[in-house]
């Protein structure tokens, strides 16, 4: 096992180290640490303070060139021709498309920059554009440089659950599920996101155990029921292993039942050289027959090229999933954790050919 030193950044609203968008409140975030094979203490630019990820978990057992942005972008023509079979709720789960985007957080530029550099890139928008808003504190009331035909995906800080679960947290959550239905868009809301880790103040190895999670999970679900929040698909996002690696830590123990989850969300990062399947294939085995599969937060810090085209041969054979969110980064400034696919142009060619690929048309 390895000790990890953990890392702490400060970031602009959705761009780390760089320009505020515009309508937003600074925030400072964590970066994922090289959190191993067991977790990715990931947590990126969001609309204000975040907790530090100050212990990064082991390593697990054995087991940039820039286009003009000004070019329109080309939709694939075989963009929307299947239909949804009704799974993923407000966000529908399409058999055989998936969608494509990323949280972005480039050096220098703001989120609406970092939409154009890439709309220029790739010659597509963002069908998925994640962002990480706090607990408590700023929330907008809109994303006006997110396009409406791109998916809005709201990662929300957790909080200590004892706090969540006597109910003095409810106001907030009011507050947070008011916004988030102002919004008037489909949300993919990703609520305390890798729970079976233990570098999150919201996870179970420092709340007392996955019960006192799903307690939380379930009484926020139901106070954005009582607000009538609609538009929210709900995401539940474990990290791809847990630790501590016990029975009583499992993934399947924070589960919080199919009533409350549309869509199952995975991290994981190749910080050890692990290859897609290993991240991905024992959670998508586990819930993909009965949930859509979104890898929420997922990149590659060695070998890009390589291991982009591996992650596009496995999306292609694996119909459960409907979206990966690359974690679209440069801010830890070190070449070892540039989560950026342009970093050099095998790796942009690589991300481009899977954009392009038909599996992504949609």
């Amino acid at each position: 096992m390895l000790a990890l030193l953990a890392l702490t950044l400060t970031a602009g609203c959705g761009t780390t180290g760089g320009t505020q968008a515009a309508g937003t409140a600074p925030v400072a975030e964590p970066a994922p640490s090289p959190a191993s094979a067991s977790a990715v203490a990931s947590v990126p630019g969001a609309t204000s303070a975040a907790p530090t990820a100050s212990v990064v978990p082991p390593a697990p057992p054995t087991a940039s060139a820039s286009a003009p942005a000004s070019k329109k972008p080309t939709e694939p023509a075989t963009a929307q021709v299947a239909k949804s079979d009704g799974r993923g709720g407000p966000v529908p789960f399409t058999p055989g498309k998936a969608m494509l985007g990323s949280y972005m957080a480039l050096g220098g530029k703001s989120l609406k920059q970092s939409l154009a550099l890439r709309r220029g890139q790739l010659d597509r928008e963002q069908r998925i554009v994640h962002r990480f808003y706090p607990w408590a504190g700023y929330v907008p009331s809109s994303e006006p440089d997110v396009s409406k035909n791109s998916v809005l995906m709201v990662s929300w800080h957790g909080a200590p659950l004892a706090g969540i679960n006597n109910g003095s947290s409810d106001a907030n959550i009011r507050s947070v599920a008011r916004k988030l239905k102002g919004m008037k868009r489909p949300i993919l809301l990703r609520w305390g996101w890798e729970m079976n880790g233990d570098w999150f103040e919201w996870s179970g190895p420092q709340n007392g155990g996955p019960a006192n999670y799903v307690k939380a999970y379930k009484r926020i679900h139901r106070i954005f029921g009582e607000v009538g929040a609609n538009n929210i698909a709900w995401v539940w996002s474990p990290n791809w292993n847990s630790s501590p690696n016990t029975s009583a830590n499992k993934v399947q123990n924070y589960y919080p039942g199919d009533a409350y989850v549309d869509w199952v969300g995975i991290s994981g990062y190749n910080f050890y050289g692990e290859s897609p399947s290993t991240l991905f294939n024992p959670i998508t085995k586990l819930y993909g027959g009965r949930k859509p599969i979104i890898l929420t937060e997922t990149a590659a810090v060695k070998n890009k090229a390589g291991w982009i085209k591996q992650l596009n041969s496995w999306v292609a054979r694996t119909p459960a999933v409907g979206g990966v969110a690359w974690f679209d980064t440069d801010v830890q400034h070190d070449s070892d954790h540039n989560f950026r696919f342009d970093t050099d142009s095998s790796a942009l060619a690589a991300y481009r050919t899977m954009a392009r690929s038909s599996r992504f048309a949609g």
